[in-house]
């Protein structure tokens, strides 16, 4: 069929042409608007999951959601920076939102102090104002100075929040990739969030990142647990997978056979980005509007030589071969959550020789711990290509690998 036509998007963080089995989140999303436009609490939320199941999709429709009601959207994606630039980002973000709230010539004393407030916080990045704001304001005295991270950040954010109320408006903050954020940013942020449900403000904040974050959000701060919600997303389970293929491919006119499309569910197991990769392979081979069993099972080399090559790959290639080999143990015992001591025997070593390298793959977001002792890899079906991109585990030598970092 027509590859224009091709109605399904493999693409990072693009929306799919219907999205499916996140009701729950999206009618939570839009009482946390309701509630805080009413100058009433609501616990905001960090959305979890693996890659590839539409987190970032997810965001997507929080912010069309927000400016539809006319709310103003902040959007960032977390790197590993160090604080003075995460400071200059919020700068530059936060210094939009302000004068998206409204013109300059109308603004209200509390936006006026808004920009004080925010000059301040610039200033705090570099005296000599790293981040050019294009405005001759003077910096709010006491406010945003306190060489804290977390004090300036509640300042800067309570002064926007009552600048968006003296307009009657509400401010949205979606942060994407929030694992990657700093412990004391994480924490910063948490605390400013505390202090703007205290003072029902309608300013929130939303994240979404790897499983791992529920756990670092509570070390960060022991009351982040009543702040958030921590709703975890999936793959598609029951009809839901199965519409996400079917009705595509229906608006273009385009049938799936009953047996082609319960093969094309088995296959990606449900994962959103898993069943655009497959659609999107399985299109071109089909013809006649119609998308068959043999269409499907044409299709999955395509499919997996595609997901191998890029979604899979870049991951491993990131690797020492130490790490590989631990994911390749990994991957030996199963897809399951795994047992620090049962991988270590499988590479023949014990745990804690191979603690480091755990502890890097975590960090490096290629595996999480989703209980005490053990680990599970971030990527859906990742078992399955480590079998087929190192059919026999080797093991390196440990002594090479301290060797190394003891002469760096």
């Amino acid at each position: 069929m027509d590859a224009a036509s091709n109605p399904y998007t493999p693409n990072a963080g693009a929306a799919p042409e219907v999205i499916v089995g996140r009701d729950e989140q999206l009618d939570s999303f839009r009482v946390l608007l309701q509630r805080l436009a009413r100058r009433r609490t609501e616990q905001s939320m960090i959305i979890t999951g693996l890659r590839g199941v539409g987190k970032t999709v997810l965001l997507g429709e929080f912010r069309d959601i927000a400016q539809d009601q006319e709310w103003i959207v902040v959007e960032l994606e977390a790197s590993k920076n160090d604080d003075q630039q995460f400071r200059r980002t919020l700068v530059s973000q936060l210094k939009s939102a302000l004068l998206r709230l409204s013109p300059r010539a109308r603004w209200t004393e509390a936006m006026k102090r808004a920009a004080s407030v925010l000059t301040s916080f610039n200033m705090s990045v570099d005296p000599a104002g790293s981040v050019q704001l294009g405005w001759d304001i003077e910096a709010a005295a006491g406010f945003a100075d306190h060489a804290d991270l977390g004090l300036d950040l509640t300042d800067v954010l309570v002064s926007l929040g009552e600048a968006a109320q003296s307009k009657e408006v509400g401010i949205v903050l979606l942060i994407d990739e929030i694992q990657f954020l700093q412990v004391r940013q994480l924490e910063a942020l948490i605390q400013a969030v505390h202090k703007l449900v205290q003072r029902k403000l309608p300013v929130t904040m939303i994240g979404a990142g790897l499983p791992q974050i529920a756990e670092l959000v509570g070390d960060a701060k022991s009351y982040a647990e009543r702040l958030f919600k921590f709703p975890r997303i999936g793959n598609l389970e029951g009809d839901d997978a199965g519409r996400a293929l079917a009705e595509p491919a229906k608006a273009e006119g385009v049938e799936f056979r009953p047996d082609a499309l319960q093969m094309a569910v088995r296959i990606t197991g449900g994962y959103p980005y898993f069943i655009q990769e497959l659609g999107y392979a399985v299109w071109p081979i089909a013809s006649n509007n119609t998308i068959t069993l043999e269409d499907v099972q044409d299709a999955r080399d395509v499919y997996e030589s595609k997901l191998d090559g890029s979604f899979f790959r870049v991951r491993l290639d990131r690797t020492t071969p130490l790490q590989s080999a631990y994911l390749r143990a990994m991957a030996g015992l199963g897809p399951e959550p795994q047992k620090a001591a049962d991988v270590a025997q499988a590479m023949g070593r014990n745990s804690t020789q191979l603690g480091p390298t755990r502890a890097e793959l975590i960090g490096m977001g290629l595996l999480y711990t989703p209980d005490h002792g053990y680990a599970a890899f971030t990527v859906p079906h990742f078992d399955k290509f480590m079998l087929r991109a190192m059919p026999e585990l080797i093991v390196p030598e440990l002594r090479a690998r301290r060797g190394q970092s003891q002469s760096t």
